[in-house]
């Protein structure tokens, strides 16, 4: 079931994201290589998650392979995105509830300023990391299309689904799935 959900929100949104491209001005010669399809995420699928090292709130560099042995979200939201901020007391119950077991909740902003996020978080406490992709390079490297979308990254840092939208993470049925891996 949270599957068939997460199914049918990618096809609506590929659905959208077709209609908006389009209703949209032709792309020129070189516009056009520089449009990544919805589709492109899907590559992702089953391979090794693409390291990266970005910067906490606070300046601190923190990477992705430090995480190697544990079980990982990663969400890639923003301050503009409501479904994004409605999640985020979620994944925080959720990583309370499972960080002694070897979760890892990683929430990357694509937020165009740091100050943003830390309004944010100044009124919003989480337990989780925090970091700052201040150029959307690895926002890019995921092929994050839509926020949110969340990568789910097994122990041995392969990437073996992906969540698009806001999502129920306390569900019974996905903390079954986080136990198993």
């Amino acid at each position: 079931m949270f599957s068939e959900t997460n199914y049918l929100k990618k096809i609506s949104l590929i659905i959208i994201f077709s209609l908006l491209t389009a209703m949209g001005p032709s792309p020129s010669k070189d516009d056009s290589k520089k449009q990544i399809s919805p589709f492109e995420i899907d590559k992702l699928d089953n391979t090794p998650a693409p390291d990266f090292t970005l910067k906490d709130i606070n300046g601190k560099n923190f990477s992705l392979s430090s995480l190697r042995g544990k079980v990982v979200l990663l969400n890639f939201w923003a301050t503009w995105c409501p479904p994004c901020k409605s999640e985020m007391p979620v994944l925080n119950k959720l990583y309370k509830d499972m960080r002694s077991r070897g979760l890892e909740i990683i929430a990357v902003s694509a937020d165009n300023s740091i100050n943003h996020v830390k309004d944010y978080l100044g009124k919003n406490n989480f337990d989780f990391q925090v970091l700052w992709d201040e150029d959307r390079i690895v926002t890019k490297k995921y092929k994050v299309f839509t926020m949110p979308t969340t990568f789910l990254i097994d122990r041995n840092g392969i990437i073996i689904d992906k969540f698009y939208g806001e999502e129920e993470w306390n569900a019974p049925e996905f903390k079954r799935r986080l136990e198993k891996l």
